[in-house]
């Protein structure tokens, strides 16, 4: 039991961090925030991704790339262009790490306003750090795993965490579900009751209205980061955007 709820644990914390603050936020500009809270985001997102931390700014970047590529050979994750889902993920991985280094050449349009802490996304996404967080969840998993050995087929997902959360969406999500929306791409909404994936497989929803805080458009479709939001906008940790007004990213051109 430890493990499972180790793993899940995991698995929605990393994946809150991951559609609050690197697609909600960096990517779509759907609320501002204080350089003082993007940078407790930033170091939030390090501690609950762990060995699989993805650097806010090249993941903005990247997935600005897909809404205006989408489905075409320039997506960075597109499964028209990919022979399987492994495919994808790699060609994802290496579009990713060429935004990251520099090697990889980006239309000025998609830089605009994304989050940056250079020094910080340097450290948290090198090798040393990564050994560190798998170092501890071996260790968690040899201390609680006891006879149950089969449990240690959680230990190499939890590695990959938050690459395999955007994977089920931009993989499945292209292929199978149901729409909502008319689009000009293969986008549709995986599940009709979200709380797996945090509202982030109502994709269909998502293309059609890139910038909206609530991924949940029909009845039925709760988001469950959505009454965050909310929440945090009352605090005052974030800045909501007034009726008809929209932040650098949240434009609706991805």
């Amino acid at each position: 039991m430890a493990i499972v709820l180790f793993f899940f644990g995991i698995w929605y914390t990393s994946l809150f961090c991951q559609s609050f603050f690197h697609h909600r936020y960096a990517a779509h500009g759907a609320f501002s925030m204080s350089k003082g809270w993007e940078r407790f985001f930033f170091i939030l997102s390090f501690i609950t991704q762990g060995s699989s931390y993805l650097s806010p700014r090249a993941y903005a970047i990247m997935h600005r790339m897909h809404h205006a590529y989408t489905d075409t050979e320039l997506d960075p994750h597109s499964p028209g262009y990919s022979k399987n889902l492994f495919d994808m993920m790699w060609r994802t991985y290496k579009t990713y790490a060429g935004i990251l280094d520099g090697s990889t050449k980006v239309d000025q349009k998609f830089l605009k306003n994304v989050p940056d802490w250079a020094s910080f996304d340097k450290w948290a996404g090198s090798m040393m750090p990564r050994i560190m967080f798998a170092a501890l969840y071996l260790a968690f998993f040899i201390r609680f795993v006891g006879d149950n050995y089969w449990l240690y087929i959680f230990y190499p997902l939890l590695l990959v965490m938050s690459p395999l959360h955007g994977a089920i969406v931009n993989w499945y999500a292209h292929k199978i579900g149901y729409r909502n929306y008319e689009v000009k791409n293969t986008s549709s909404n995986l599940l009709a009751f979200d709380f797996l994936m945090l509202g982030e497989s109502y994709h269909n929803n998502h293309h059609k209205f890139p910038s909206s805080i609530n991924f949940g458009k029909k009845w039925h479709e709760f988001d469950p980061v959505y009454p965050f939001i909310l929440l945090f906008g009352k605090l005052g940790i974030i800045q909501l955007p007034q009726k008809g007004v929209t932040y650098a990213g949240g434009t609706g051109e991805w």
